[in-house]
């Protein structure tokens, strides 16, 4: 199992059965939107309707859980995920253990947010 940081290095952990969970180096790298309507690419989500209203906060989830999982370059997360949203709602998020383990191993303040939260 791996994950791939910003610099490429592996360390054990998969989005899923031979995908990589991507990591960026730091969580203040994250600098996209924090409201209106945000289209994800075809490669991040395949179904027909790839627009989320940050603004509803199911919708949130539901793209940050999808850019989370399916991303393969630390591009997209810097685009796409605001880091203090990402602090916010990290431990609403519904993601697979190879991407939790893989972002809280990188940056423990996840972890200890989302125990504050629970």
């Amino acid at each position: 199992m791996q994950y791939a940081d910003a610099t490429g290095a592996g360390v054990a952990y998969l989005a899923r059965p031979g995908r990589p969970a991507v990591v960026t180096r730091t969580v203040s790298e994250l600098t996209g939107p924090t409201h209106g309507t945000v289209v994800l690419p075809l490669r991040l989500m395949w179904g027909p309707d790839r627009s989320f209203d940050l603004d509803d906060p199911d919708q949130l989830l539901w793209m940050y859980e999808n850019v989370l999982r399916e991303a393969t370059r630390s591009d997209d997360l810097r685009r796409l995920l605001d880091g203090r949203t990402l602090r916010r709602i990290w431990s609403a998020l519904n993601l697979p253990r190879g991407v939790r383990a893989a972002w809280e191993r990188r940056h423990p303040s996840l972890a200890t947010a989302g125990r504050r939260a629970a």
